[in-house]
């Protein structure tokens, strides 16, 4: 199964153009646009877009729409896969853990501490007028959790199909799931509206770790 995504991902990246267009993705700040693209490679809108199809189609890159709060089209954005974070050789996750646990033993702090830290630090950065629950979820998905979501009144289920970190989870599980808790604590207290209720750990190897939120309830303005 490995051997067989590597075969298709090393097939995308064979040709040149796609190879510079995927590197440019992979070293880019924010997710990049057609237009960006087009300018870089020099090439017509509709050669790069066969181009990111390809990537795409590989599990390379990602697609999604522009969240657009001024008139016009949404465009497509696309960004590094974080599955492949490490690959063809774009920097792998574990940077930000070993980073994050750098910083955990120097201040001698607990890594759920270090987590939520980290957490109200990426909330600061997330922007739109959607829910929190949305951007919550899509933090996940560009941390390669793979999360499933589940709703049920106000409890909302996400149960995590991947660990990025498995190969440490599966040594120090409790370091890891404590800096994951940590971070999901962080963000949903820095967007808002949404606390953490439980983080039920599973085998690493295995994924699905069951992470639940609760929305908080809308507070009612004191009359006058």
């Amino acid at each position: 199964m490995v051997d067989d995504e590597l075969q298709r991902e090393a097939r995308a990246l064979g040709d040149p153009t796609r190879h510079r267009i995927f590197r440019y993705i992979a070293e880019a700040e924010q997710p990049t646009g057609v237009a960006e693209l087009t300018n870089y490679v020099k090439l017509n809108h509709n050669a790069v877009r066969q181009h990111l199809a390809v990537l795409k189609d590989a599990g390379l890159v990602t697609e999604e729409i522009e969240d657009r709060e001024r008139p016009g089209r949404p465009r497509l954005l696309y960004r590094l896969n974080p599955e492949v974070d490490g690959r063809w050789g774009t920097r792998s996750a574990y940077a930000w853990l070993a980073g994050l646990l750098s910083e955990a033993i120097r201040r001698r702090q607990e890594p759920r501490q270090v987590g939520r830290q980290d957490g109200h630090r990426r909330a600061a950065e997330l922007s739109g007028t959607r829910e929190p629950v949305d951007l919550l979820e899509e933090e996940l998905v560009r941390r390669g959790f793979r999360p499933a979501r589940a709703e049920r009144g106000r409890r909302v289920e996400f149960v995590l199909g991947r660990c990025p970190f498995a190969d440490v989870a599966e040594v120090d599980p409790g370091t890891v799931c404590q800096l994951h808790l940590g971070l999901a604590e962080g963000l949903a207290e820095g967007l808002g509206g949404i606390e953490v209720e439980r983080l039920v750990a599973k085998n690493p190897r295995r994924a699905c770790c069951r992470l639940t939120l609760r929305r908080q309830e809308a507070k009612v303005p004191a009359s006058a």
